[in-house]
């Protein structure tokens, strides 16, 4: 399997995959592992997650180069979301021993009766992840999953694979046997193989498409499965906002990370009142942008992990334009090697078009002007994902009842693109199902198993 850099085109690494047999051995080998991790005090799992912690800080720049490598972010934003780890192994270390503690919910001594909650580690666990935030992504899933007791077969993206050994070696180094963190390498016939074991849980995250065929298959194994999908998120600007300031906030929320997050802004609706000053604003906070070498400390756009993606995203302005979009800025694949494509926005769309109803992924952002904060809401609704949405005003009440009637998981005001290890982080209709993050996060890695105990 060639990795490749997709900002340059050159081959990095060359590495062998994974076939159905081998794949068999390591879930064999994860599920004799698993019992003894389990049996593990809680304590000794937390000091082998708060080792995996200290690898990170001592290995970070290397961490860094490598994912910029291989899936083109900026090394800056590298380094940013290997920051935003460590807060949440964190979380996860403070947070685990109250949320897996067992509980004792009733006492009656008149019948002599004891009611308990514990909460049993799933078994092996199998977790898909993705390429763009591999460290969070991936830690939402194998750090709970670990502390909680569970083995995990984790197969890495093929376009963060080296990111994905990389983790696995530092688990090993902290003292995660090598049986109960087991890496899986391949492409999507690896990860069908992997499906094929009779694992406890199936921990997905990536598009509709295959999360949808992940679920059918699942299904008839009764399995635990929890699938974090697409997005098509949408923000809305009110009529009294810093027009300038909330510009810039949103430009950032749709183009870091070159527009390939789960949250980034992809869709945004701007009170026609002020449409005019904000689309004015947004495009000169775009066309500051720096693209480039993303090894290059001041870029800000970097390239396209998936080469497919430039057709994707020139498709979407293609059809944009045809049906009467305005193109303001940007949208053209940059010639040359790598996969780059040009910072963009469209303006004068409308629901007719590819980019304001399909997922995106990349650079690039439709605004529509709205006549109120009904309209905005109904548009914002008008989609078959439901991730986040945000909302821009200075008036918290009117935010507030905007927020309630917005069909997402996650909702923000006067901020977007942002995740916390405190919430859950879960989406609505083609967005998924299930949830991690939060205390919920923790406990999904279990099964609550009841006790009623009785004196004799």
């Amino acid at each position: 399997m060639k990795i490749t850099n997709p900002a340059t085109g050159t081959t990095i690494a060359d590495l062998p995959a994974d076939s159905p047999s081998t794949v068999r051995k390591k879930y064999e080998r994860a599920r004799a592992g698993q019992p003894g991790w389990a049996a593990r005090p809680l304590r000794k799992r937390l000091e082998a997650i708060a080792a995996f912690r200290e690898r990170i800080v001592a290995d970070r720049e290397t961490l860094a180069r490598t994912l910029t490598e291989e899936v083109g972010k900026p090394i800056r934003q590298s380094r940013s979301e290997l920051n935003g780890l460590l807060a949440r192994l964190d979380f996860f270390l403070s947070a685990s021993a109250k949320a897996l503690h067992e509980q004792r919910v009733r006492a009656d001594s008149a019948q002599k009766m004891d009611e308990r909650i514990t909460h049993e580690p799933l078994g092996v666990i199998a977790n898909i992840s993705a390429w763009n935030y591999p460290y969070f992504v991936g830690s939402n899933v194998f750090v709970p999953a670990l502390i909680a007791g569970n083995a995990v077969l984790y197969k890495p993206s093929e376009f963060a694979t080296l990111t994905g050994l990389h983790i696995a070696r530092l688990f090993a180094d902290a003292g995660v046997p090598e049986d109960v963190f087991v890496p899986v390498i391949g492409d999507a016939k690896t990860g069908a193989a992997l499906l094929a074991q009779p694992v406890d849980g199936v921990f997905f995250t990536g598009s509709y498409a295959t999360g949808a065929k992940i679920a059918a298959a699942a299904g008839k194994r009764m399995m635990k499965v929890q699938l974090e999908l697409g997005g098509k998120d949408p923000v809305y600007v009110c009529d009294d906002v810093d027009v300038k300031a909330a510009a810039a906030g949103i430009a950032d929320g749709a183009f870091y990370n070159t527009g390939q997050s789960c949250c980034s802004v992809e869709r945004i609706y701007v009170h026609e009142s002020i449409h005019d000053a904000f689309v004015d604003a947004f495009v000169a906070e775009v066309k500051g942008y720096r693209l480039g070498d993303p090894m290059d400390e001041s870029t800000y756009i970097g390239a396209i992990t998936r080469r497919p993606q430039l057709d994707v995203l020139k498709k979407q302005v293609t059809d944009a334009k045809k049906r009467g979009a305005r193109l303001r800025t940007g949208g053209k694949i940059v010639k040359g090697k790598g996969n780059w494509f040009e910072p963009t926005v469209l303006t004068h769309v409308d629901h007719t078009m590819a980019v304001m109803r399909d997922e995106s992924f990349g650079p690039i952002i439709g605004i529509q002007k709205v006549k109120s904060d009904a309209d905005a809401i109904a548009l914002m609704n008008d989609t078959e994902y439901g991730l986040t949405a945000a909302v821009y005003t200075q008036d918290p009440k009117r935010a507030r009842a905007l927020l309630r009637d917005i069909n997402a998981g996650s909702v923000y005001w006067n901020c977007c693109d942002r995740v916390s290890p405190r919430l859950p982080w879960s989406g609505v209709k083609h967005s998924g199902i299930g949830l991690t993050l939060s205390t919920y996060g923790i406990q999904a890695f279990t099964r609550p198993k009841a006790w009623h105990l009785r004196e004799a």
